[in-house]
């Protein structure tokens, strides 16, 4: 082959690679939510004047990603609403009934990813979540914050994500009014997501 046609080769060898996406052949794996290692957390404004803070404690979920690419197929989380935890046992009851998580008649609640963008180090995520029996779209804005090996042989990885929702989108109407006019619980909650994956290994 001359060297003039062994440079235009190599021109479009080059201009093939540069437009092909990346992480092309890399590996799509699932990676197993740990909820030992993961928080679920949740925060609304109490009495005006402060906020309340819960916790979620029994959950499980899953990635599916190319960790090389930080691409994201597929995000699914479910989590038992009974195992909502304040702190204070009177007002996990009253959060367990029929005027905010009703969980006997809805036991869990579920979050399916719909589409995301990377934003600069982060990313923006839309995903639905079902709660009480209604379905609507959230956003959350977080982090990949990579992958590492565990002295145990285990491949992990680490997120943030924090979002926020009104609970009376999901017929959460339940409220007082305070002697000064305001209310005794706010409307929007403020969530934030620590989560822990461990990479399913491969049968």
């Amino acid at each position: 082959m001359r060297a003039g046609s062994m440079w235009i080769v190599g021109v479009m060898t080059w201009g093939l690679l540069a437009i092909l996406p990346t992480g092309v052949g890399a590996e799509t794996a699932r990676w197993d939510v740990d909820p030992d290692h993961s928080i679920i957390e949740f925060r609304v404004t109490h009495m005006v004047v402060s906020k309340t803070a819960g916790r979620f404690m029994d959950y499980s979920g899953f990635v599916e990603m190319d960790s090389d690419a930080k691409t994201f197929k597929t995000v699914e989380a479910t989590i038992n609403t009974a195992s909502v935890n304040t702190n204070q046992e009177k007002r996990d009851v009253h959060l367990r009934n029929a005027d905010f998580f009703d969980v006997k008649k809805f036991p869990t609640m579920t979050y399916k990813l719909k589409s995301y963008k990377q934003q600069g180090d982060g990313y923006m995520a839309v995903g639905d979540l079902t709660l009480r029996g209604v379905t609507k779209e959230i956003t959350l804005v977080g982090t990949f914050n990579g992958v590492t090996k565990d002295p145990w042989g285990n491949t992990r990885a680490g997120f943030n994500a924090e979002g926020k929702l009104n609970r009376k989108d999901f017929g959460m109407i339940w409220n007082k009014t305070l002697d000064s006019g305001g209310l005794v619980v706010g409307d929007e909650v403020q969530i934030r997501l620590d989560i822990e994956c461990i990479k399913a290994k491969k049968p």
